[in-house]
């Protein structure tokens, strides 16, 4: 009973919340805003494009879906907006043959979306009120799944994106998911740390089974409603990134629609979950005020500790409600020491860079290299502004960099191996690249091995698609 009352208290006080968020959102500036023009103006319909030309040879060995997702607003409003909170759009590129096959882009079938498109909304439950879905796409157990934090359920896309469904992993997941779950390639689960706005005093550490299903979902107890992004795993751990991004009802109440923000109040701290262990169990380890969004990997080290690799930010939502700003540090190599309960610091490379992703056969486990694109040097408005992509070689502390040319934007990349039993590095690197001065779309595929050179081949986009979050190659599913 008592949960029943309490439900229905905060049901209450959240609607009259809202209300007055509404108020304050309609008197906010009308003005530009940086994530909704120039590079990130949003699409303003949906396409299905076959025969797509192509420059240089695509490998035989891709053959499935390069999918990407991202906010692009089906009714733009500068209002009280963030660069977080928009519509979420897929992009999807079909290879196969040596042929690029079809491009389509597909919104996400919100209640939102289809009222603005005047359809039917995505069929499946809903959990809460809350059903944007911008973040990740991503395969899981030969499924294709839209993912984003702290609210929706996942969306389950077909091959063609046009069946949508709204599915807490068949009825297995009870609250929110994560935009970035860890598959480990040694067991075949996937891993996960989940948080929910509604309830600012509990994280949940998720695990799939290989087949999709939620076997385990751990409730933890925080303070202050952290915004974690990503997480990493090793053989022994869960790791869970505790910093001080939370909560903010100021935000909120102001009419701004991402309510989160710098809060130096909040112990900054990393925690170290045995992964089959019990919440009393996390080993909690303080670590200077950072944040962090995307994790390149993390593994157990002889000596006991945890090694994990990040892209850092001095502080992150301090200033500014439009989108991502705060000073990033580059690349760092976080030593995490559950014994003492510290975690150490070191620069791996101080260019301001973002999206590291490892070669993925290598989750939780020593790894050499780690791909990230650059970032302009000074803050800008817009987030991205940089033209390069970095090549991390973690043994030996050398980095090359691949160079698009004045004008050409890429966003994240991810490494495909060439084959099954491929080295670390034997493989591709491929993601989208803006050409604003034609706002054109490419779609690069880079030898990993020859990385600085050309790219072997790309698949020309006739449209600028704007910068998302993330992308993932989606092979075949044969048999």
């Amino acid at each position: 009973m008592a949960g029943t009352v309490e439900t229905a208290i905060r049901s209450v006080v959240a609607k009259g919340v809202g209300i007055v968020a509404d108020f304050n959102r309609k008197h906010l500036p009308q003005t530009d805003h940086p994530f909704l023009t120039g590079i990130h103006q949003p699409l303003t319909g949906e396409m299905t494009l076959v025969d797509l030309p192509v420059t240089g040879t695509i490998p035989t060995a891709l053959d499935g879906r390069y999918l990407r997702i991202g906010p692009n607003p089906v009714a733009p409003d500068p209002a009280g907006y963030h660069w977080f909170t928009g519509d979420g759009m897929v992009h999807g590129i079909a290879l196969g043959d040596g042929k690029a096959l079809w491009y389509r882009n597909r919104w996400i079938r919100s209640r939102a979306v289809a009222e603005a498109l005047g359809e039917t909304p995505a069929p499946g439950p809903r959990n809460g009120g809350f059903d944007t879905v911008n973040t990740n796409v991503i395969d899981i157990a030969g499924r294709t799944w839209a993912l984003v934090e702290a609210g929706s359920y996942p969306v389950e896309l077909n091959e063609t994106l046009d069946e949508q469904t709204y599915n807490p992993f068949d009825g297995t997941l009870e609250g929110s998911f994560t935009a970035h779950p860890h598959r480990d390639p040694l067991t075949g689960e996937h891993h996960a740390i989940a948080y929910e706005a509604t309830d600012p005093n509990t994280i949940r550490h998720i695990v799939l089974s290989p087949e999709g299903k939620v076997i385990r979902e751990l409730p933890i107890a925080v303070k202050h409603g952290p915004s974690i992004h990503d997480c990493a795993i090793t053989a022994r751990y869960a790791v869970i990134l505790d910093l001080p991004v939370t909560f903010s009802m100021k935000a909120l109440i102001g009419g701004h629609r991402f309510p989160y923000a710098w809060n130096p109040e909040h112990h900054a701290r990393v925690g170290l979950l045995p992964r089959n262990g019990a919440a009393e169990d996390v080993i909690w380890c303080a670590v200077d005020p950072a944040y962090v969004f995307h994790v390149a990997n993390a593994y157990d080290a002889p000596d006991g500790s945890v090694v994990m690799d990040v892209c850092a930010y001095q502080t992150m939502f301090a200033e500014g409600t439009g989108g991502p700003n705060g000073r990033n540090m580059g690349l760092e190599r976080w030593t995490i020491d559950p014994i003492a309960g510290t975690v150490r610091r070191r620069t791996i490379d101080a260019s301001p860079q973002e999206f590291p992703r490892p070669d993925e056969r290598r989750f939780g486990q020593p790894y050499r290299y780690a791909y990230t694109i650059a970032l302009p040097e000074s803050d800008g408005e817009q987030f991205l502004g940089a033209t390069r992509l970095y090549k991390h070689d973690l043994a030996t502390g050398a980095r090359e960099t691949h160079e698009f040319g004045a004008g050409r934007y890429p966003g994240e990349f991810v490494f495909v191996p060439a084959h099954a039993d491929a080295a670390e590095d034997e493989g591709w690197l491929i993601g989208l690249v803006i050409d604003l001065p034609n706002e054109t779309t490419d779609l690069a595929i880079i030898d990993a091995r020859d990385f600085a050179g050309a790219p072997i081949a790309s698949v020309r986009v006739p449209h600028r698609i704007p910068p998302g979050f993330h992308g993932n190659w989606l092979p075949e599913q044969r048999g």
